[in-house]
């Protein structure tokens, strides 16, 4: 067929969708269509989060208002629909290529061009010069060269190129996405999720992606809407259900013979404890709280890891800023992490440090990824690699060890302490202290400390260490995005310990004795490491106190580690569990929440006899302190919506993982 054939049958096609338009309707009114269209396809696809603050999400999201047996089938077994073939496989290829070059965080060497224009529009203007994909095939050529400006108008011409009917439009769009649910779900991810601060970025959204899928699906694979056939997955999903409403029955029931005779013992008003300690609601934290109870007069609480504080905080080694706050809320307040008062030389020495490493990593990326240095890199360097990545290999432990001691020579730990960005022009400028009170007072009430407070308040926050693992932050807080909780911590603490924030509180009914000290703490909960910020609330007032919950919580650590070492299947020799975080080698140091089973909102008091075996959220309350179920209807709708991503995250990964 000529090209001019070709393109007067195009310009057919256009006419139709026109003809096919109600007068009335204007432009507006048709991008609308699609929009709605679009959307209701991408109902079938999650969100999903880039790297660096990976969460686990509900792949169900789209369908939580529809029972779970029809989400089941609607949503995750779509997947399974349709078999691998060569035009599929093509198409996915081309757009796994034109989605790494767009969303490129700065690791090629030429960046894709026109990115600021748009997904879409990038893809318009570079489509035409990539023989793969046209194979100079003269019509092909052409139909890139004449796609409209407009994704939505695209759209609408490649339905009609692809003889997709509209009322199996939405079917069709939906099955699109689902065959690259990762890369649909991180652009649903930056255009319903994202919170820029930038509008220097990059713009994408679903409409895009969906064009230039359809403009591929056209070119690479033009028989695609032949193959979309609705497969009945009945009995798939009986399956599924029926082996989950056994194992469900069967953990409920033996968790309730557990619970129902705590709940008949009294309740015995024991003397001042030394210390308490508020533990993130993950599951991993409750060996580790068990554990340290075992040791002494001490009592924990289980809270969202986040602290109740929606903070977005530049950190002062990495100079980035995160979102440490549940993605179920935005970030309201800037927060800095700043060198503590020090000696000025050891401030010098830390920043020339600093930037002497920092050098030596920009060279080595800019002459690995140059045309012409790679090779000169290789005979310059490929001894000294290879007897780093020989003792890596070999003693992971004797590797970090001088490589830490290395770079704590050249950049010495600099202590920080957490303060108020005043200059952050989309969040607000520190909080007031009528906002330090609500959030003060609302966090009290939640996890039920509202008396009888210890000396020590431990405010304990959690992260993960882990080497070479690409999903490493979905090891970290879910409540912090993703993000280690150690500075929340110490924001709350250092709130709490403020003299006014305290007259505050009195006129709420919370009196907090003068001796009482709050601190920040974090939680490995890799190495079940335990570790006191103790340097921000000068001076220390309890030194034995503090030495002695130290100590303890380094006993915690080996029996912690037993623990979790038998569900891993390995030897419990000492350092085994310590060794996983520093090996290379290992992409698996820890779990994560994989176990989780339960969420229990109640007083420790109910649980802390039980060895819940890692397996329960735990978030403690006080019946008698709400009467009217505010703070338990916060705890439901929102700590509890994110433990029931996570389950069913991790359920949904067990039954097809390479999706999930």
């Amino acid at each position: 067929m000529t090209t001019a054939k070709v393109w007067s049958k195009q310009d057919n096609v256009i006419k139709k969708i026109k003809k096919t338009q109600k007068a009335p309707h204007s432009e507006k009114t048709q991008i609308l269509e699609i929009q709605t269209l679009v959307h209701q396809a991408a109902q079938c696809i999650a969100p999903v989060w880039p790297l660096e603050t990976f969460i686990a999400c509900n792949p169900l999201q789209g369908f939580e208002t529809q029972p779970f047996e029809e989400a089941l089938a609607q949503g995750v077994f779509r997947v399974h629909e349709v078999e691998p073939n060569r035009q599929l496989e093509e198409v996915n290829l081309h757009m796994i290529k034109w989605c790494s070059g767009f969303f490129d965080a700065g690791f090629s060497s030429i960046s894709l061009p026109h990115r600021e224009q748009g997904f879409y529009l990038a893809f318009l203007k570079l489509a035409y010069f990539d023989r793969q994909l046209h194979r100079n095939n003269k019509a092909d050529k052409e139909f890139l060269r004449r796609l409209p400006e407009t994704a939505e108008e695209a759209i609408k011409i490649c339905l009609l190129k692809l003889k997709v009917s509209q009322d199996q439009a939405e079917q069709f769009l939906s099955k699109t996405l689902s065959y690259l649910p990762g890369w649909a779900g991180f652009v649903k991810w930056k255009t319903d999720w994202h919170n820029s601060k930038s509008r220097e970025e990059n713009p994408v959204t679903l409409i895009d992606f969906i064009a230039v899928r359809l403009i591929l699906t056209c070119l690479l694979w033009p028989d695609a809407a032949k193959s979309n056939k609705r497969i009945n997955h009945g009995n798939a999903v009986a399956d599924v259900l029926r082996r989950l409403k056994k194992n469900e029955d069967a953990y409920r029931e033996q968790l309730i013979h557990l619970l129902l005779p705590e709940l008949k013992k009294p309740i015995v008003a024991g003397a001042r404890r030394a210390a308490q300690l508020v533990f993130c609601i993950d599951v991993r934290s409750e060996p580790f709280r068990r554990a340290l109870e075992s040791l002494g007069q001490y009592e924990t609480f289980g809270f969202a890891g986040f602290f109740g504080l929606p903070v977005r905080i530049n950190e002062f080694d990495t100079n980035k800023n995160k979102e440490s706050c549940p993605v179920l809320l935005k970030p309201k307040y800037a927060v800095k992490e700043t060198p503590a008062a020090a000696n000025k030389d050891y401030f010098v020495r830390y920043q020339r440090g600093k930037s002497f490493l920092d050098s030596c990593k920009n060279l080595y990326t800019q002459l690995k990824r140059n045309i012409s240095t790679p090779f000169a890199l290789v005979e310059s360097l490929g001894l000294w690699c290879g007897l780093t990545m020989t003792l890596k290999s070999l003693s992971p432990e004797l590797s970090h060890r001088l490589i830490t001691a290395v770079q704590s020579w050249l950049k010495p730990p600099m202590p920080t302490r957490v303060v108020y960005e005043l200059d952050e022009p989309d969040l607000k400028e520190g909080l007031s202290l009528k906002e330090q009170l609500s959030y003060a007072e609302t966090v009290l009430r939640l996890m039920g400390l509202t008396s009888g407070f210890a000396k020590l308040v431990i405010l304990c926050g959690h992260g993960s260490t882990t080497q070479n693992n690409p999903y490493a932050s979905a090891l970290d807080c879910g409540a912090c995005g993703g993000n280690h909780g150690g500075i929340n911590a110490r924001l709350l603490a250092s709130i709490l310990n403020k003299p006014e924030v305290r007259r505050g509180l009195e006129n709420t009914g919370i009196h907090i004795p003068l001796d009482t000290v709050f601190y920040g703490a974090l939680h490995n909960t890799t190495t079940d490491e335990g570790a006191l910020y103790t340097d921000e609330a000068m001076p220390i007032i309890y030194p034995e106190l503090l030495a002695q919950l130290q100590k303890d919580l380094d006993k915690a650590k080996p029996l912690t580690n037993e623990e979790r070492g038998r569900k891993l299947c390995m030897n419990t020799v000492p350092g085994n569990i310590t060794r996983r975080s520093i090996d290379w080698s290992e992409t698996r140091p820890e779990w994560g929440l994989a176990r989780n089973a339960a969420f229990i909102v109640a007083p420790r008091q109910l649980t802390k006899n039980i060895a819940l075996d890692g397996r329960c959220f735990l978030h403690s309350y006080r019946y008698e302190d709400d009467p009217e179920g505010t703070l338990l209807e916060t705890i439901l709708t929102a700590p509890m919506v994110v433990a029931e991503w996570i389950n069913t995250q991790y359920l949904f990964s067990t039954l097809y993982n390479v999706a999930f």
